[in-house]
């Protein structure tokens, strides 16, 4: 069994550092974002300027890998807040399998940002939290661009657990427990092979991508299919594949999620809004156990993410 390691609870008047391990913010959303990171109370430290970037990453390896460090090593940065995802979290993996663990503290991400958190997860045992970034999700408000009352929830609540409803439809009927992992399908997919891959076994596994075709999801889910990752399962939880327009004739994802994973025998619901999604995403907490009821679709969070 891993041993749970839990961040401290995030409270207004906390400083977050801002980190971009990927890709580079746009500047005017990132100055949106930072202001409403300073209404909900928070304190934030340096993050990349836009004159940084190399190519498609936000700065060069070194310059990356420095500011994370820095970031995870400061004790008085109570959490890290990632400005985006896009591209290029993998390459500091390898440096980070290297370095000895630092007290835990809170990550909160989605989309390129699964590589550090399945890392962190399966080398250390961190809960980290799948939500809005601060220039994809904070910088277009609650309740518009992010779900405020699952983030305070999950950055905050040290007594009990709580319920997300899940505003998703049911694929395959059912109710599970099991531990909240996951993340983007196309960096899940990634770990295949690798030190950090994911361990899904007495998971309920959240899976979202954006602009994926039928026939790419139809691969990539019969990939982790192939590759094991199904088998022990408990549920999925499917995001809503945004930016993927029908093609004619051809099946929809909704009817190839339903096709291979209706026959694993555990409950799946289809369209939750996390990480890519048009509407207010929700955060949620991976590494954590909870229950999965799939009609109506709800997730019972069993235990706090974070301590007092």
């Amino acid at each position: 069994m891993r041993t749970l390691v839990r961040p401290p609870a995030l409270h207004p008047g906390a400083q977050i550092y801002i980190a971009s391990p990927a890709s580079a913010p746009e500047p005017e959303r990132l100055d949106r974002g930072l202001k409403e990171l300073a209404r909900l109370g928070y304190l934030t430290a340096r993050h990349t300027g836009p004159t940084a970037a190399e190519g498609y990453f936000s700065r060069p390896l070194d310059d990356r890998m420095d500011e994370l460090q820095t970031a995870l090593g400061r004790p008085e940065w109570r959490a890290i807040f990632c400005s985006r995802g896009g591209y290029g979290s993998n390459y500091l993996l390898d440096r980070l399998d290297s370095q000895r663990s630092t007290p835990p503290k809170i990550l909160l991400g989605y989309s390129d940002i699964t590589s550090l958190e399945i890392f962190l997860w399966q080398k250390h045992g961190w809960v980290t939290f799948y939500g809005p970034m601060v220039a994809a999700g904070f910088e277009a408000g609650a309740g518009v661009g992010y779900d405020a009352d699952s983030f305070a929830r999950a950055v905050a609540e040290t007594r009990s657990g709580w319920s997300v409803h899940l505003q998703a439809e049911a694929l395959v009927a059912g109710e599970a427990e099991g531990v909240l992992l996951g993340g983007c399908l196309t960096l899940v997919e990634a770990t295949l092979g690798t030190p950090w891959e994911l361990d899904t076994d007495g998971a309920i596994l959240v899976l979202e991508d954006r602009a994926v075709k039928a026939y790419q999801l139809d691969r990539m889910l019969m990939h982790l299919r192939q590759a094991g990752k199904f088998a022990g399962l408990r549920g999925i939880v499917l995001g809503e594949f945004p930016d993927s327009p029908p093609v004619p004739g051809a099946p929809g994802l909704r009817d190839v999620s339903r096709r291979i994973l209706g026959e694993l025998g555990v409950p799946v619901v289809w369209g939750a809004p996390v990480g890519h999604t048009p509407r207010p995403m929700l955060t949620l907490p991976l590494g954590v156990r909870a229950r999965l009821r799939a009609a109506p679709a709800e997730l019972d969070i069993l235990e706090p993410a974070v301590t007092a």
